[in-house]
């Protein structure tokens, strides 16, 4: 028997795409394409045709996607906020949903994962599991050898009632030094660096785990793949199905 054809517009949005009145106007723009051509409104496919939203495959639902994204200073990280004046998910405009994992603040440039996968969100944002994130960051003031030390000892943090892990922290510059963390807490970074003494004059994450940022341009975002992503499932204890 042979397979019931649907419209291109619901068969992208049973694939858990988008909605169909999303998937229309990607349609409109001609950023879909059948087999190879360009889809009209109102064509119909089977599992069998090959179908590309703004160039990546359309999958099954259950097709996980993982994008690396260097999030410019400005972006916001939240999905819906009319105060707002750019919000990272309109930003990166994936033809899939995806939503980050873990945030950088709004003055903040760097890293920041993306994903389809809501148990992996989970689980990269679990504290307890400790997972590395490493940052390069400029101060205002020259750089103290006790204030370095004092950053990787951990730091009570008075607004929040928290002392801050013991971490790594090495100085490359005058100004500048690499720290990397094993927690998240609000603005943990500029908040150390505060109590200390110190002011951050700019801030840039350049790993989460084993994905790192190494040349991506500033506001393009990458799909993480292959042994790259099986590691970093493997790291939280998932596998990649």
């Amino acid at each position: 028997m042979e397979e019931k054809k649907v419209r291109i517009n619901k068969y992208i949005a049973e694939a858990g795409i988008c909605s169909r009145r999303e998937a229309d106007k990607w349609i409109d723009k001609g950023q879909v394409t059948i087999n190879g051509k360009v889809a009209s409104m109102g064509d119909r496919v089977c599992s069998k045709d090959k179908v590309t939203v703004c160039g990546k495959p359309v999958g099954s639902k259950n097709e996980k996607v993982v994008l690396a994204f260097y999030k410019p200073i400005g972006i916001t990280c939240t999905e819906k906020d009319k105060f707002a004046e750019k919000n990272i998910v309109e930003y990166v405009n994936y033809p899939i949903r995806v939503t980050y994992a873990g945030r950088l603040d709004k003055d903040s440039e760097g890293l920041i994962l993306l994903t389809n996968d809501g148990e992996l969100i989970q689980k990269l944002m679990k504290g307890a599991a400790k997972h590395e994130k490493e940052y390069v960051v400029k101060v205002k003031k020259e750089l103290a050898d006790s204030f370095l030390e004092n950053m990787a000892k951990g730091v009570y943090l008075k607004e929040l009632d928290q002392t801050t892990r013991p971490c790594e922290v090495e100085k490359i510059g005058k100004y500048t030094f690499r720290i990397i963390l094993s927690q998240g807490l609000n603005r943990q970074i500029r908040r150390m660096c505060k109590e200390l003494g110190n002011e951050v004059a700019s801030l840039k994450r350049v790993r989460i785990m084993n994905i790192e940022l190494g040349n991506l341009p500033y506001g393009k975002w990458r799909q993480v793949s292959g042994s790259e992503l099986e590691t970093l499932y493997e790291s939280v204890g998932m596998k990649l199905s």
